[in-house]
């Protein structure tokens, strides 16, 4: 990678390299350039990516355009209600010589797409939530370190509940975004079937190498902030707080549960990536709004009441900005 003689000036390489990505995965994802800007703030920001939406949106041909057009490598996990943690993980087996080797799983890859993540027991859901908090697994009393950099794509499906293990909130925690995926307008996909049904094959090429993106994460977490941007975005998760001296008047009325501390932390280092990839060298309020609800959204609970009168957590965080 080239070496930049100010922070500036890799600022200005970081905006130029988010309209190449955007413009070669275009040549796959036709629309949802709104998911695509998240995912790679999510990918500069060290952070983690929950996807959903019902069948047939794209999101696992998503995840791995996005992977395609990054030099790094990529590995798919099916999740299913058999899968066990060391499918995920690794296991120690047995060599020639008769010596415990272990054996990596599918974690051990710079990018890992976690299809259906729902469908499969907590036990096994635990063990990929390790690994993306702690970015290395433990086998037999023996310390892994995952491959840097390293991030979790996973996909839910909101409809088909049955017989599926829904993420707990602290668990759900561990995302950065929760970014839901809507149907396709119809011109977009008027261009999606004809994009897709014929005989060309678009072949990517690869515009970011994994030590291009390690730079660019420091330099996004080096991104001056003033004083009421982050006074702002502590407010706002502030306000999701029921009971509390700051809570809002909807907080109090509607939700069981606020955001904690990691919500404040990501609004402002996604803030800093939004702020760099339209162009600008620090961020102001309307990029922190611009991150909330993919950060706030899986973060607040709502109570009974909210649920009986139909009042959706969007509607919520919209009222909170």
């Amino acid at each position: 990678m080239k070496q930049f003689t100010s922070d500036k000036e890799a600022a200005d390489a970081l905006h130029h390299v988010y309209r190449e990505l955007t413009s070669e995965i275009s040549k796959v994802i036709v629309g949802q350039e709104e998911v695509v800007k998240l995912v790679l703030t999510a990918v500069f920001c060290q952070g983690h990516c929950l996807l959903v939406g019902v069948p047939g949106l794209a999101k696992t041909l998503l995840i791995q355009t996005i992977a395609s057009s990054l030099d790094m490598s990529f590995n798919r996990v099916q999740f299913t209600p058999d899968l066990m943690p060391s499918d995920i993980v690794g296991a120690e087996t047995l060599d020639n010589e008769r010596n415990f080797k272990f054996v990596t799983g599918p974690v051990f890859a710079n990018i890992v797409l976690a299809d259906e993540i729902n469908r499969t027991p907590p036990k096994t859901q635990a063990a990929l939530l390790e690994a993306m908090q702690e970015h290395a697994v433990t086998v037999a009393g023996h310390k892994y370190n995952l491959p840097r950099p390293f991030f979790v794509l996973a996909t839910q499906n909101p409809i088909e509940q049955e017989g599926t293990y829904p993420l707990p909130e602290a668990q759900l925690d561990r995302f950065m975004f929760n970014i839901t995926l809507d149907y396709p307008s119809y011109e977009s996909e008027l261009q999606i079937v004809k994009n897709t049904t014929g005989a060309s094959v678009n072949s990517l090429n690869k515009i970011l190498h994994a030590d291009d993106i390690i730079a660019f994460q420091q330099l996004v977490r080096r991104v001056p902030v003033v004083d009421n941007v982050v006074e702002y975005a502590v407010k706002l998760v502030h306000k999701t707080r029921p009971n509390m001296p700051m809570a809002s008047t909807q907080a109090n009325q509607y939700l069981e549960w606020g955001a904690g501390p990691r919500a404040s932390q990501h609004l402002i280092v996604g803030a800093k990536c939004n702020a760099i990839l339209n162009g600008k060298y620090s961020p102001d309020i309307e990029d922190v709004q611009a991150v909330a609800f993919p950060i706030l959204r899986h973060r607040i609970v709502r109570n009974f009441k909210a649920e009986a009168e139909g009042i959706t957590v969007e509607r919520i965080i919209q009222e909170l900005l």
